[in-house]
Parts: structure tokens; C-alpha cells; sequence
């Protein structure tokens, strides 16, 4: 073989070695940050942002691993310069490239739904039909039989067809167009267990209590609280009665166990035949009444540390609460909320 013919040979070799190793580094620069994480994040791109703007946003939102690489892909494929304003739904299981041409694009193909603190799995799969994201009887179907072991916090969830109320975490959540119901529950559960932290989890150890029993708190604290300032007071009336040997007698475990809202609750309610009524049995009903937020979560684990016993809506009727911890106070404030509900209603 000659000495060019060789040479050129070598050449072509070497180009291709170089072309396999760009190629790689390509593959490792542009892969996604979690194929495993299907879970969709609304991200806001503001008008004006740079490229850099992007990706620090898209670095503190979670969907990308490094906001120097997804520069370098922005580069690579041209994308600088082309990025719209608006909001956009990625996932940290695409890639960089992906996300890139998603906002270029300006069109997101994905649906979106917001399910409010307090709802219940029932509500939850009945909001969802409304919208069009799930049909409601699937929905409640996989809830109740669905296999969601791959999650570890469940196994401590109380068993039964309820076993994931409380952990359909209340959110705005955004879904492939295509998305089924097994991928809307697991969506929820997704960032639930994103919210409910190591921290909470050493916390609720600390309490000498199950992070199920802590989601029952926190879910009694979402039902019963309007504002945001009573909630670890009532947190503490909750741990109070529980030490003291006394029945909860929370009215919302009565609605829950009655399986629709009623505006007054009649003295026959209170004596329902069901785990949940709390003024019949004492400690925590056997499980979540509805889905907390993380302001009641962080309540139920970082309670106030109060002598109240008794809690019931001001006089105000503004959603707040007087606490006590003599009953015949109780009695008075039970009293002047009444007059002062009647009054209103007149």
C-alpha cells in the first residue's frame, strides 16, 4: 500500500474517531436529567430572556441538570435568539434539545389542571372528568387497585380502597396530551413525595409519629383551617386533646365519613356508626380526610406550643378561629359566632 494511500486512511480514521467522540459528547451533553421522571413543571419565560435567563430558570425549576450544558445545546442547534415569552410545560425526562425547541416553538403539548388543598380523592377524580384529563370511574378504579408500590411512603398508608388519599398532593400539574390515569396519579404522588421531604420525614420520627399519621393531621388541619395564622394552633389543640385522653370531635371527619358536605351537622350526625367519626372514638381516624397542602403539613409537624384544648370560628366570620383552654370559654365564643352567624343571616 502506498505511503499516501496510508496516510489518507489514517486521516479518515482519525476523523471518524472524532466524529464518534463529538457524537457522544453530544449524547451525554443533550441527555435528559431523569428518563424516569415524567413529571411535567410549568415553566414562565419572560419577554427579553436570554438564553442564560432560560436555563437558570430551567435549572431552579429542576427539569435540567446544568445550565452551562444546556447553553452549549442551545449553541449547537441554533436556538439562541429564537426562545418565545410565555409559560411552558417540560419534564426532566426530555431532553435539552427538546425543552429548547418547545419554547422556540411556543407551543406546549401538554394539559394542564389544578387541584386545590383539601379535596378528596372523590373530588379530585370528578374535577379531573369536568376537564377532560381522566374519565372519573377509571380514575377512582386505579386509585383503589393500581399498583403504586414503587412508592416507599405508601407502605405505611392505610389499606383498603382509600389507600392513596392524602397523598394526591394539591397542585397545578401539567400532562402529556395522551396522559392516562395511571400517569395523572403518579404525576400527584410524583410530587408529593417531592414536598414531603427528608426533613419532614426525620421530623415526624422526632414526633414519635408515621408520616401517615402525620398526612391524618395534616389533612384534619386543611379542613378545619381558613387561615393560614390558626393552623399550627390548631395543630396543637389536635396533639392536646390526643394527650389528654379526649376525642378529637372534629366535625370534618363527620363529613368525610358522610360522603357528602352538609352546611350544619345535626346531633344524629355526630353519633354515625364509622372509624372516622372522631366523637365517638378517640385518637385519629384511620386515615387522611382529604389531601393537606404544605402549610398544613408543616403544621401538623411543627405545631404551636399552646394549653388550648377548644377551637371554634370567630365572631368575626372572617375564617378565623378562638382558641381556648377553659370549656366554659369555649362555650362563649361557640355562642357569640352563632349570634353574630344568625345576625348575618337575617
Amino acid at each position: 500500500m502506498k505511503k499516501s494511500v496510508k496516510k489518507a486512511l489514517g486521516i479518515l480514521i482519525a476523523l471518524l474517531l472524532i466524529l464518534i467522540a463529538l457524537s457522544a459528547s453530544l449524547l451525554i451533553i443533550n441527555k435528559p436529567k431523569d428518563r424516569t421522571d415524567n413529571t411535567f413543571v410549568v415553566v414562565k419565560i419572560k419577554e427579553g430572556s436570554s438564553t442564560n435567563d432560560i436555563a437558570k430558570e430551567l435549572y431552579k425549576k429542576g427539569v435540567i441538570s446544568s445550565v452551562s450544558k444546556y447553553k452549549l445545546v442551545s449553541k449547537i442547534w441554533r436556538y439562541d435568539g429564537k426562545y418565545k415569552a410565555g409559560s411552558f410545560s417540560v419534564s426532566p425526562s426530555m431532553r435539552s434539545s427538546d425543552i429548547a425547541q418547545t419554547i422556540v416553538k411556543g407551543v406546549s403539548s401538554t394539559k394542564t389542571f389544578t387541584i386545590p388543598e383539601g379535596y378528596t380523592i372523590e373530588q379530585t377524580a370528578t374535577k379531573l372528568d369536568k376537564e377532560g384529563i381522566v374519565n372519573k370511574d377509571k380514575f377512582l378504579e386505579i386509585a383503589k387497585h393500581g399498583d403504586f408500590s414503587k412508592f416507599s411512603f405508601l407502605k405505611g398508608a392505610q389499606s383498603g380502597d382509600n389507600h392513596l388519599e392524602g397523598y394526591l398532593y394539591p397542585d397545578t400539574y401539567a400532562v402529556d396530551l395522551d396522559a392516562d390515569e395511571t400517569q395523572v396519579i403518579t404525576t400527584m404522588l410524583n410530587q408529593y413525595d417531592k414536598v414531603f421531604t427528608k426533613k419532614y420525614r426525620k421530623r415526624a420520627k422526632e414526633l414519635n409519629l408515621s408520616e401517615n399519621e402525620i398526612i391524618i393531621i395534616a389533612s384534619l388541619i386543611e379542613r378545619e383551617s381558613q387561615y393560614d395564622g390558626d393552623r399550627a394552633k390548631i395543630a396543637s389543640v389536635i396533639y392536646n386533646r390526643i394527650k389528654a385522653g379526649m376525642s378529637l370531635q372534629i366535625d370534618a371527619t363527620i363529613q368525610y365519613a358522610l360522603g357528602k358536605p352538609k352546611e350544619n351537622l345535626s346531633i344524629a350526625d355526630t353519633k354515625i356508626d364509622s372509624p372516622y367519626n372522631t366523637y365517638t372514638n378517640k385518637g385519629l381516624p384511620p386515615g387522611p380526610i382529604c389531601s393537606p397542602g404544605k402549610a398544613s403539613i408543616k403544621a401538623a409537624l411543627y405545631p404551636e406550643s399552646t394549653d388550648y384544648l377548644y377551637y371554634v370560628v370567630s365572631e368575626k366570620l372572617d375564617g378565623t378561629h378562638n382558641f381556648s383552654k377553659d370549656y366554659n370559654k369555649f362555650l362563649k365564643d361557640k355562642e357569640a359566632y352563632s349570634k353574630a352567624l344568625a345576625e348575618k343571616n337575617k
